[in-house]
C-alpha cells in the first residue's frame, strides 16, 4: 500500500513531536549507563551531507545512607559535525558545527521493597557557538520526576522493570510537563525485551559475553543558531520568519551487537536505516521553516559503556 504525501507529513509530525516530548529525558529513566563513550555517522541520501556525532556522559553516585538513597550529579558533552555541503541561496558558514554541555543532579530514594523514587534537574548549553560566547537562547532546562518498580526472581531468571513519570524541557514549546514510560523484562534465560521511548527492543543473549539485539529508536539533536537568518532572503526578504534553531529527527530500525568485558563495561555496535530522517530550521516558536534533508539513509552508532545492570 502506497503511503499519501499528506499522510507521510502527518506521520513525520506526530513522531517530530514524540521525539521532542523525549529528547531530554533523564539517562537513569531510560538506562542504567553510568557513563558512555559514543560515535554516531549519519550519511545523508541523494545529498552530500553527513552527520558525526561525538558524545560522551557520566553520572556520578553518591550514597546518601544505607537505605538505597542516593545524590547523583551527571555531565554531558556532544559535538556535532554536520558537513553541510547543500548548495543554498543562504550561507552555510557557521551550521556546520554544534556542541552542548550539560549538568543537571538527581536525587534518588527506596520507598519500599520494590518502588523507588527520584527527581532531576539540569541545564544543557546547546549552540553553535558561532559569536564566541554564550546567549540567552542558548540555555536549555529541564526537569523530570518518575517512579521504578522492579523485581528479580532468581529462581526463573525473570527480572523486569518498570519506569514511568513526567518530563520537562523548555525546548518543546509546551508549559507543562510530558509522561515517561518504560517496561523491561527478561522472559526467558536467553531472550529479553524492553518497550518505551526513546527505544524498543528485542535482545538475545549469548552466553555471558555477547548479545544480539533488534530495535527501534528515536535519536537527533537540538541546537540554538546565534545569528538568525531568513532562509528565503531572495524569495521573501521581508519575511519575519528566522531560523533560530536547527532540529534533527530520526527514526530508525536496525541490529545491534553487545561484547561484554565484563560484568559491567561493555562494547556495543548497532546499525540500521531510518525510517523518518528530517533535520530542519525552526523559527522561534518552534515551527519548521525550512527542510535540510528528509531522505532515509544508512546509521552506525559504536561506543563503550559503563552500566550498573
Amino acid at each position: 500500500m502506497k503511503i499519501k504525501r499528506q499522510d507521510y507529513n502527518c506521520l513525520k509530525a506526530i513522531i517530530s513531536l514524540v521525539f521532542i516530548v523525549f529528547m531530554i529525558i533523564p539517562v537513569k529513566s531510560q538506562s542504567t549507563d553510568l557513563a558512555r563513550l559514543e560515535y554516531t555517522y549519519f550519511p545523508q541520501s541523494n545529498s552530500d551531507n553527513s552527520f558525526r556525532r561525538f558524545r560522551t556522559f557520566a553520572n556520578f553516585p553518591i550514597v546518601l545512607n544505607g537505605k538505597g538513597a542516593y545524590l547523583i550529579p551527571g555531565l554531558e558533552y556532544r559535538n556535532v559535525s554536520f558537513k553541510y555541503r547543500n548548495n543554498e541561496l543562504f550561507s552555510t558558514e557557521h551550521l556546520d558545527r554544534f556542541q552542548s554541555f550539560t549538568g543537571k543532579i538527581g536525587y534518588t530514594f527506596k520507598m519500599n521493597k520494590h518502588w523507588r523514587f527520584g527527581i532531576e534537574t539540569g541545564l544543557k548549553i546547546a549552540s553553535n557557538f558561532s559569536n564566541k560566547k554564550t546567549v540567552n537562547d542558548d540555555y536549555i532546562y529541564t526537569g523530570a520526576v518518575y517512579f521504578m518498580k522492579s523485581k528479580e526472581e532468581e529462581v526463573n531468571a525473570k527480572p523486569w522493570r518498570l519506569i514511568f513519570g513526567l518530563s520537562y524541557s523548555t525546548t518543546r514549546g509546551y508549559p507543562f510537563p510530558l509522561p515517561v514510560i518504560n517496561y523491561y523484562k527478561r522472559f526467558e534465560p536467553n531472550w529479553a525485551y524492553a518497550l518505551g521511548i526513546p527505544k524498543t527492543n528485542l535482545k538475545y543473549f549469548i552466553k555471558d559475553k555477547h548479545e544480539l539485539q533488534a530495535f527501534v529508536t528515536l535519536d537527533g539533536f537540538f541546537a540554538n543558531i546565534q545569528n538568525n537568518f531568513n532562509p528565503y532572503l531572495r524569495s521573501r526578504p521581508n519575511s519575519n520568519k528566522l531560523a533560530e534553531n536547527v532540529s534533527m529527527t530520526v527514526l530508525l530500525s536496525g541490529l545491534g551487537y553487545q561484547y561484554n568485558f565484563t560484568e559491567h563495561i561493555s562494547f556495543y555496535l548497532y546499525a540500521g536505516y531510518t525510517v523518518i530522517n528530517d533535520i530542519r530550521l525552526r523559527d522561534g516558536d518552534h515551527e519548521d521553516l525550512y527542510t535540510i534533508d528528509d531522505n532515509n539513509t544508512f546509521y552506525a552508532r559504536s561506543g563503550l559503556k559503563f552500566s550498573i545492570l
